[in-house]
């Protein structure tokens, strides 16, 4: 036993030995090799002394996951750079070309991120190098947008290039295919397999832009795309005439949170006549610093700081914020009665958004017998609630808006199932098909457009949504989550999924377990008699504890952030019960994860 011991240690020494050559060698090689810029030598240079920065910029590849890229802005094989972008897309380009369809081009759209111009263009410039057009935003444009412009171009696919909410140090690369959704199978992992075969930098292709210009296979563009956009988002009103009657007594915050929406936005707002609308001065320009905040998330109460203090100096119904690539939208309301500003999350404004969709079409034209409503597995279920009252099917997928957009290229495809809306938890909805991603400049219209509904019936945003919970129940949702970053902190992720995977608890708060849902084995087990089933949805490395009473709690590692994310829900029998119990129910969640630090 001692004997097999010492061998075991001997084999991890020399495993972590050869890591270290890896990553030193990489380095040495990226140090100086001529093929690499001289900035980006120079910063190299400058870390030659920190072993572990060095370590955490070589130990591997940036990995390309089912979202692409995501990572800090720097020199090395795992961060953003334009030598890690250059190698995604040609990776791309060779599985565009291996399936044969580079002849419809790849359109291409960035943020106000640093470096995300840049991005851009180095992405264009190595599909064109492969004989792939490239159709390039003027500017930087929100991600819905470039869903949109996908389908309305053609295209085989779409980047853009974006870190979302992330802090400002990091950017991103997302990869769309031509339904206009981000990638799914088997594009996501064929995408990922000719990344990983790209191995030598040097290697990858490229070619200097007025000749891309010249061949044809770089356009630029700008309000061919922006006018169709704008002209689908009007196409979704429902109540014109609400707008157009009290539009001018309602009074709109908008901030835009240094990124992409503050132009399509206040164009769609403005269009549609409202005119009322007040902007942050200080949020309004982009800036990849986002210096008014330590990170541009709607979700979180800092960024709404400017905008809440301007809502109180101008008496705003409603505060509105996009983050930087406007596919998310955060809101607070007013209540007449007391004059404060109730905070709404992803879950309250996208089932208020849906229920006002749904609703009103049903008012309007009534609704299709096969109508859906559409939500990711860690979404609310007062979502089920309105689908049931409305007699709708009601469609669970996995987290991601992506598969979101793949429902609706199946009921295009098969001809089964209309879509009617889609949310996930994370701040994101969709009211209409023209894009397959979610839509914040949408989601804000059909927010502002809901408000002008109900002044017209004498009731508040707020008002609105306390009448749904009379009519579908109390819900309360949270999330909240833990950061584990580097190499340690990958592992410990893994650790906590394995020791809840092999452990599941028989309670969490008090609330008796009934079912296991594990998706990545994808079986729900009940507990009470043992019966085991499918999940039916694709593998994912998710855990769901569905729980008495109409708890649960939902367990899954990030796909964008070094995060382990814990979702939970609770009904209640009011607003204070559900508070209550929600509260009890997220200290319960973290004694849990306590137990396991």
């Amino acid at each position: 036993m001692k004997k097999q011991n010492r061998k075991d240690k001997i084999g991890l020494e020399k495993e972590q030995e050869e890591s270290e050559m890896g990553y030193r060698e990489t380095y040495e090689s990226w140090l100086n090799n001529p093929y690499f810029d001289e900035a980006t030598r120079a910063e190299l240079q400058a870390i030659a002394g920190n072993e572990k920065e060095i370590e955490e910029r070589f130990y591997m590849d940036l990995e390309f996951g089912t979202a692409g890229l995501r990572g800090v802005i720097g020199a090395g094989t795992n961060r953003m750079n334009i030598y890690t972008v250059r190698k995604a897309t040609q990776g791309l380009a060779n599985y565009i070309c291996k399936v044969g369809a580079q002849a419809k081009g790849v359109a291409i759209a960035y943020d106000s991120r640093h470096m995300s111009p840049e991005f851009a263009n180095e992405a264009a410039l190595c599909l064109a190098a492969n004989g792939i057009k490239a159709y390039v935003f003027e500017s930087l444009r929100p991600t819905p947008e470039l869903s949109y412009a996908v389908r309305k171009l053609g295209c085989t696919a779409g980047i853009n290039i974006t870190a979302s909410h992330n802090p400002p140090e990091y950017n991103g690369y997302k990869v769309y295919w031509e339904d206009g959704a981000q990638i799914t199978p088997p594009h996501d992992t064929g995408i990922m397999d000719e990344v990983r075969n790209v191995t030598d930098y040097a290697s990858v292709k490229t070619m200097p832009l007025e000749k891309a210009k010249a061949d044809g296979l770089y356009q630029t563009i700008g309000a061919d795309i922006d006018d169709p956009y704008i002209a689908e988002l009007k196409k979704l009103v429902l109540h014109q005439d609400c707008i157009d009657k009290v539009a001018s007594e309602l009074k709109i915050v908008y901030t835009p949170l240094h990124g992409t929406g503050n132009l399509p936005v206040r164009r769609v707002l403005k269009e549609l006549g409202f005119t009322n609308v007040y902007v942050v001065p200080e949020q309004e320009l982009p800036d990849g610093d986002f210096p008014t905040v330590s990170y541009p998330n709607p979700e979180a109460a800092e960024a709404f700081a400017l905008g809440l203090a301007l809502g109180k100096k101008v008496d705003a119904d409603l505060i509105l914020a996009t983050d930087p690539d406007a596919d998310r939208l955060g809101v607070y309301v007013k209540d007449a009665q007391t004059g404060e500003y109730h905070s709404l999350t992803g879950n309250m404004s996208g089932c208020l958004i849906g229920d006002y969709v749904i609703g009103q079409r049903k008012e309007l034209f009534g609704l299709p017998e096969d109508g859906a409503f559409i939500r990711s597995i860690v979404s609310t279920n007062m979502a089920d609630a309105i689908a049931a009252y409305y007699g709708i099917d009601l469609i669970e997928v996995l987290t991601g808006f992506k598969f979101i957009g793949q429902k609706i290229l199946e009921f295009e495809e098969t001809g089964k199932g209309t879509y009617l809306f889609g949310m996930e938890e994370s701040y994101g909805c969709l009211p209409g098909t023209y894009a397959r991603d979610k839509d914040a400049v949408a989601a804000s219209m059909m927010l502002c457009e809901a408000a002008a509904y109900y002044k017209t019936k004498n009731m508040t945003l707020w008002d609105a949504m306390l009448a749904m919970y009379e009519r579908y129940g109390y819900y309360k949702d949270d999330v909240t989550s833990i950061t584990l970053k580097g190499i340690e902190g990958l592992a410990k992720i893994q650790e906590i999924m394995n020791t809840l995977r092999e452990n599941a608890p028989a309670e969490i708060g008090g609330y008796k377990v009934t079912a296991v849902r594990d998706y990545k084995l994808d079986t729900i087990t009940d507990t009470a008699a043992g019966a085991v089933r499918p999940t039916g949805l694709p593998k994912s490395n998710v855990l769901y504890y569905e729980m008495t009473d109409g708890a649960w709690v939902c367990v899954r590692p990030s796909g964008t952030e070094p995060k382990v994310k814990f979702y939970l829900g609770v009904k209640g029998t009011s607003l204070a019960d559900a508070d209550a119990k929600s509260e009890a129910l997220s200290k319960a969640v973290h004694a849990l994860i306590d137990t396991m630090m």
